[in-house]
């Protein structure tokens, strides 16, 4: 009898649209292709072959990289998004502020014997 797998989380499952890769991934690698080869075909003869490789190379690394990441379900820009506004444009955290009733309360009692030793001190100095 044959047994097929079913994840228990089908939202994780992504459509595949050609050789086993998602529209995001084609997209990202068609890009990649676009960037990469006629940058090392223009460059490899002023720059040479290995030096116009590793550019190629360099220049092709985002586009595979916002292919391939997905951190807790969202691709790589929605994660650098995310990030940029924590750190830049949301306030910082607020931290839970509450009244201390009690320093109020002594801060009045301290006010109290002050004003009180003044006036003690002034009935000193009329007599």
């Amino acid at each position: 009898m044959a047994y097929v797998n079913i994840p228990n989380d089908l939202s994780r499952i992504k459509t595949k649209v050609a050789l086993n890769l998602t529209k995001r991934q084609l997209l990202s690698f068609g890009g990649a292709a676009l960037v990469g080869v006629p940058t090392y075909i223009f460059t490899r003869n002023l720059i040479g072959n290995s030096a116009a490789m590793f550019l190629m190379i360099a220049l092709m690394l985002p586009f595979f990289f916002f292919a391939m990441y997905e951190r807790d379900g969202l691709p790589a820009e929605k994660v650098a998004r995310n990030i940029l506004r924590v750190f830049f444009t949301r306030p910082g955290p607020r931290p839970y502020k509450t009244e201390n009733f009690y320093a109020i309360l002594t801060k009045e009692e301290s006010t109290v014997v002050t004003d009180k030793e003044d006036e003690t001190a002034a009935d000193k100095r009329k007599a």
